[in-house]
């Protein structure tokens, strides 16, 4: 059972728009939700096979657009909208995932039955990731935390460092998106979120209140989250599981759009460790 573009409308709010894939079964499976990264969207590259493959494993894969960033309802694929954007912070990702795990949980959902809800993984990947680590190490739902390709910190990235007092000057900066020749708009109400949140957006200290199990994955040559970085997560949390893949990127050696029938070998490789790590 594959059901695509299904809406979580929510009050005063923009929607959510998500993927399942699960086996319709008698028995409860345990429930995974993959948070995109920085650009990303649920439907980029090779991530469909990869939820077909937690699917096959008899598990509840959800994976899901933040509410802002730069999807529609009616065009989940790119950036048709670039006011949501450049309006997206990471409180509004909190939100955004925090809502989506009680709906999924409640009954309001009318999958209900087929969730474990006592066993919930998140995975994240790249800046999903410290998104997936922070709600980690607050909603005590969570059982398990994956990420891939991770950021150790958001003080760090681009989109709260720079010129700040040019960005504040112009209300706006812009970043290149090198595949849709797109300019991103990022207002500065996201350093000004930022800043207002900066203690509860500690990765560093959401990892060290982690107390369950958590995989790291990460290539060795990421030319976009530096290997360091994974090194960082692992220090902060000892008992974390680091695993490392040579030869690989950022995205595992996916790419947009994917058009073969297979996901490439890295890909393959996070998959089926992933799968092992929820199932032990």
């Amino acid at each position: 059972m594959i059901q695509k573009n299904l809406i979580l409308t929510r009050n005063k709010q923009k929607p959510i728009v998500f993927d399942v894939f699960f086996n319709k079964t008698e028995k409860p499976k345990p429930l995974v939700i993959f948070c995109h990264g920085y650009k990303g969207f649920k439907d980029w590259g090779a991530w469909d096979l990869f939820a077909k493959q937690f699917k096959d494993n008899n598990l509840f894969f959800v994976k899901f657009n933040f509410s802002h960033n730069g999807g529609t309802i009616n065009q989940p694929i790119d950036f048709p909208d670039l006011e949501a954007f450049a309006e997206n912070n990471y409180s509004k990702e909190l939100q955004d995932l925090d809502d989506l795990i009680s709906y999924l949980c409640s009954t309001k959902n009318p999958l209900l039955n087929n969730i474990d809800t006592t066993n919930i993984t998140l995975i994240g990947h790249s800046r999903g990731g410290g998104i997936a680590t922070i709600k980690a190490s607050e909603n005590t739902r969570i059982t398990k935390l994956i990420t891939l390709a991770s950021v150790c910190a958001f003080g760090k990235r681009t989109s709260t460092t720079g010129d700040l007092k040019q960005w504040k000057k112009d209300g706006v900066k812009f970043v290149l998106n090198g595949r849709t020749k797109q300019q991103m708009p990022h207002n500065y109400q996201f350093y000004l979120d930022y800043k207002a949140n900066e203690n509860r957006l500690d990765i560093e200290k959401a990892c060290k209140n982690i107390m369950i199990p958590h995989l790291i994955i990460h290539a060795k040559d990421d030319p976009s989250v530096k290997f360091d970085e994974a090194v960082s997560l692992h220090s902060w949390n000892p008992k974390s599981e680091l695993f490392i893949l040579n030869n690989s990127d950022h995205v595992f050696s996916a790419k947009h759009p994917w058009t073969e029938s297979k996901m490439p070998s890295a890909l393959k490789k996070v998959t089926e460790k992933s799968i092992q790590f929820i199932l032990l």
